[in-house]
């Protein structure tokens, strides 16, 4: 009955068939991407957890079942992003084969559709990805004690709602009192007056770590709505660089496959359309091969983008940036991309496990969707 009516609908028919790649994609390489993120996060300028060290961490702070936090924003992500992308892409190649005789679209024209559906992905997709962000880099991050920010909220409600899940810094804080008493008293209880002020009661004002901070209610409370689309700049020009390579080396495949196959028509056919379409399974490897050549072209955007999104940036450390008008160090090219300066050393981290995660990604999805159409139409 559900297979009659989704054959009525062909928008309802290809929109089951998506979703339903999209989730088995999700479920086949959300282990690998984890994995990947954690790479990408956990290094420093002291410190880079080998392969095995991460695997080793996941196992004893979370089980091997943490391997897969976050899959739901990852599958809510992938489906806004690929439909996003794929969307676009369809829209402008429409235009571009508006008119000709053949249904042909040239490497460079899905070059440029490609780096306009990348763009577009990375506007719809980028909320999803720090919340999946935030709910891997929980897995390997242990429990801590909530006893001090329960006394937090006991003690100056106001700081409370300032700054949700933060821990005081005692040592700090007298150490401050200790530098103030040393100035003329105007208030009678200075020490009471001073809680009022978050930033005091926190010490140095650290924020607390992305795996305290992963509901979306709580990115909101302490960071802003801003917050969610944090990375997005690493993220346009990474997505834009991916989903042109992606689609332009795709198209390059299918089109020497069509032509190899014209090889064997006798007599030769006029036109591409005689051609006849490939296989699901040449249109799922060749979809494979591209999405590992364009992952290992993005990556080193990939990693800026999900360690910029690691980072807890609570709301008045923003304003205070705006205010002073921060810029950003590094060259004008990591300005412009959003990469660190301090990341130099670490953007390749990850890059096999983010090639296996997105050649295996794409060839499930093509493969899943294919054979999804072919069984409900």
């Amino acid at each position: 009955m559900v297979g009659a009516l989704l054959s009525e609908s062909m928008f309802a028919g290809h929109a089951a068939a998506a979703g339903s790649a999209v989730a088995v994609a999700a479920a086949l390489t959300h282990p690998l991407d984890t994995l990947k993120t954690l790479l990408q996060v956990s290094a420093g300028s002291g410190q880079k957890l080998s392969f095995f060290q991460v695997v080793d961490r996941v196992r004893s702070v979370s089980g091997l079942s943490g391997l897969y936090n976050g899959i739901g924003w990852s599958m809510l992500g992938m489906m806004s992003g690929m439909g996003a992308r794929f969307g676009v892409f369809e829209i402008l190649t429409a235009f571009y084969k508006d008119g000709r005789e053949d249904e042909y679209v040239y490497v460079a024209e899905a070059l440029l559709a490609g780096i306009v559906g990348g763009a577009t992905e990375a506007v719809v997709s980028t909320p999803f990805e720090l919340l999946k962000l935030r709910g891997q880099v929980s897995s390997t991050a242990k429990s801590r004690s909530m006893g001090a920010t329960k006394s937090l909220s006991e003690l100056v409600p106001v700081a409370w709602k300032l700054l949700p899940t933060y821990n005081p810094d005692q040592k700090m804080w007298n150490q401050t009192l200790s530098l103030l008493t040393t100035l003329p008293k105007k208030h009678s209880n200075m020490a009471v007056a001073l809680k009022q002020y978050p930033w005091l009661l926190t010490g140095s004002g650290r924020p607390p770590l992305a795996s305290e901070v992963k509901r979306p209610s709580d990115i909101i409370s302490l960071e802003g709505w801003q917050a969610l689309w944090r990375g997005l700049r690493p993220g346009i020009v990474r997505d834009c660089v991916f989903g042109g390579i992606f689609f332009s080396t795709w198209q390059f495949i299918h089109i020497g496959m069509l032509n190899w196959k014209a090889l064997d028509i006798d007599p030769p056919p006029r036109s591409i359309n005689g051609v006849g379409p490939v296989s699901p399974l040449a249109a799922s490897l060749a979809a494979g091969i591209s999405g590992s050549i364009a992952a290992a072209a993005s990556h080193t955007l990939d990693t800026a983008k999900c360690r910029s999104q690691c980072i807890v940036i609570p709301k008045y450390i923003a304003m205070e940036r705006k205010l002073l008008r921060w810029k950003a160090p590094g060259n004008w090219i990591e300005r412009v991309t959003g990469t660190s300066p301090a990341d130099r050393n670490i953007l390749f981290r990850g890059i096999w496990l983010r090639m296996a995660r997105s050649g295996l990604a794409s060839f499930a999805v093509v493969g899943s969707y294919l054979f999804a159409v072919d069984h409900f139409f």
